[in-house]
């Protein structure tokens, strides 16, 4: 199976919403899984109130109560937005990231550097096979989001582009 057989089977299976798939054919075994078997427990909420004239009721073993606050509550942190719209080049397969050709030598690409359409950005290795990433659009590398030698997911972000206007 070549890269593009791959994309397609990943996004097949994602848009029939199949959270596992295993296939294997010849000396290629391709297991994929989406989700966790891992379920949160059950939250059970007591709520303690106190009734005028009544002994103070003690709490179940292991429950808190829950005390009603006067304070509004803060709203959750707000994801931080970028402070300009910047391309993102994203990860066309599942594989591990590599910033340069072999170990010790340059990274291709580093922020600050002009970057070419189809000028290659990285390495991912996936089943022992070296793809070579290019980008798919020109600009100044800000940032790269990925670290060397760091596991990276099918779409995931890999660098940030200001691109040429």
């Amino acid at each position: 199976m070549n890269q593009k057989e791959i994309k397609e089977l990943i996004r097949f299976l994602k848009e029939e919403g199949i959270t596992e798939f295993e296939l294997e054919r010849g000396d290629v075994k391709i297991h994929v899984k989406w989700g966790g078997d891992a379920t949160a427990p059950p939250i059970h909420e007591t709520r303690y109130y106190a009734v005028p004239g009544a002994p103070p009721a003690a709490p179940e073993l292991g429950a808190m109560p829950v005390v009603p606050s006067s304070a509004p509550a803060a709203p959750p942190a707000a994801k931080e937005e970028p402070a300009e719209d910047l391309h993102m080049v994203r990860s066309p397969i599942v594989g591990t990231f590599y910033e340069s050709p072999s170990p010790g030598s340059p990274p291709f690409v580093k922020p600050g550097d002009m970057i070419t359409a189809g000028q290659v950005l990285c390495i991912v290795e996936a089943m022992k096979l070296m793809n070579e990433i290019e980008s798919d659009a020109a600009g100044e590398l800000v940032k790269r989001l990925v670290t060397n030698g760091q596991p990276i997911e099918y779409g995931q972000e890999l660098f940030a582009l200001r691109v040429k206007k």
